[in-house]
């Protein structure tokens, strides 16, 4: 009956442990998803600086010049908070990788439980036949004498 328990603890363990690889791998793929964000975003920033007006000798309207600026200035925002957002997902990637752990932790140790019950069983089995086979070798013992003793008797 405890083994009957303690596998059904396993399979709640294992099922844990599969839910937060889950959890971790869709995690480690949002993070990985907003890291390519991030670099595209710099990568847009940096071609977009390199095509600024009034650049390399060349003159433009103060308004073309506003206008690009301002929108460097919204880019640059647009950087700031793919960045936290970036740390936040790799936080919690980080942190789903720990919860992982734990639950391989624990589907690990019920799992050597398992073992130790298991041979304890065995151990506890050997011990009781060891135990009647030693008991029958002394009922033997006992009945040998008698048997021995009547036939000398007799002769």
């Amino acid at each position: 009956m405890p083994n009957t328990a303690l596998r059904t603890l396993l399979e709640q363990a294992e099922t844990e442990r599969d839910a937060a690889l889950a959890r971790l791998l869709s995690a480690d793929d949002a993070a990985r998803q907003a890291r390519a964000q991030a670099e595209q975003l710099h990568a847009y920033r940096e071609d977009y600086r390199r095509r600024a007006p009034a650049q390399h000798g060349r003159s433009a309207s103060i308004e073309l010049v506003r206008c690009h600026q301002g929108f460097m200035q919204r880019l640059d925002q647009a950087i700031e908070q793919q960045r936290g957002q970036l740390q936040r997902l790799e936080q919690q990637a980080g942190e789903q990788r720990e919860v992982l752990l734990q639950r391989e932790v624990r589907v690990a140790s019920v799992k050597k439980l398992l073992e130790r019950r298991a041979q304890e069983g065995q151990r506890d089995a050997a011990r009781a036949e060891q135990r009647q086979s030693d008991e029958s070798a002394v009922r033997g013992s006992f009945m040998r004498p008698s048997e021995m003793g009547g036939l000398t008797r007799q002769h």
